[in-house]
């Protein structure tokens, strides 16, 4: 658990990177490059066995805000907080995990991309959203359209973004940081390139 609310959590930095881990000797490396680059916000998705081990050890790495991503279910919720996430992110809501992870107290950023999404999320008292997946759910028109209504939901753009479009979502106002998986690229984990990749999307500027 943190202190931490999510507005904090995604107000930390401009992208948080969304980690498919294979093997739990690859956490705490891949942390240490990744908060040395200065992303300190880490979204470890639960799609590999290895998931929520490698999201445990990555907590013992200085700085590093570890959170859960791809949470699915109240079961899978559960297992994260236990594993120690310090926030969860799901790529959709649905009334059960909804209610599951407001009763739990743990920051959450739920999956939106709609209107009816959005409003269930602020029927559960939440504002702060990812809107997922960005790219192909009508993208910046879309999200644009969507803030209208909602003039005090803020999110977190996922799903299709990269280093080149990465600044056209954080210039707008409603988007607090981006996430993005081209930070960790899939196969060997090599730290300094992934730190490189990290330094190179933290300088990424908001407006």
């Amino acid at each position: 658990m943190t202190d931490k609310s999510i507005d904090q959590i995604m107000r930390l930095a401009p992208v948080i990177p969304v980690i498919v881990i294979d093997r739990v000797e690859d956490a705490v490396p891949m942390a240490e490059a990744l908060v040395a680059g200065g992303l300190p916000v880490l979204e470890v998705t639960l799609r590999t066995p290895a998931a929520l081990d490698a999201l445990t050890a990555m907590k013992a790495v200085k700085g590093a805000v570890v959170g859960a991503g791809t949470v699915l279910d109240p079961a899978m919720l559960n297992s994260a907080i236990h594993a120690g996430a310090e926030f969860i992110v799901s790529p959709g809501l649905t009334d059960t995990l909804g209610k599951a992870a407001v009763a739990s107290g743990i920051p959450f950023l739920p999956g939106t991309a709609n209107a009816g999404d959005i409003m269930r999320g602020m029927d559960l008292g939440l504002s702060r959203f990812k809107f997922f997946p960005a790219a192909t759910s009508g993208g910046i028109p879309a999200l644009k359209a969507l803030v209208g209504p909602f003039g005090s939901a803020r999110f977190c753009p996922t799903g299709g973004i990269t280093p080149a479009t990465a600044p056209e979502w954080l210039a707008l106002d409603a988007v607090l940081c981006v996430g993005g998986s081209w930070v960790v690229p899939s196969g060997p984990l090599d730290p300094a390139k992934v730190e490189a990749l990290a330094r190179e999307a933290a300088a990424l500027k908001l407006g």
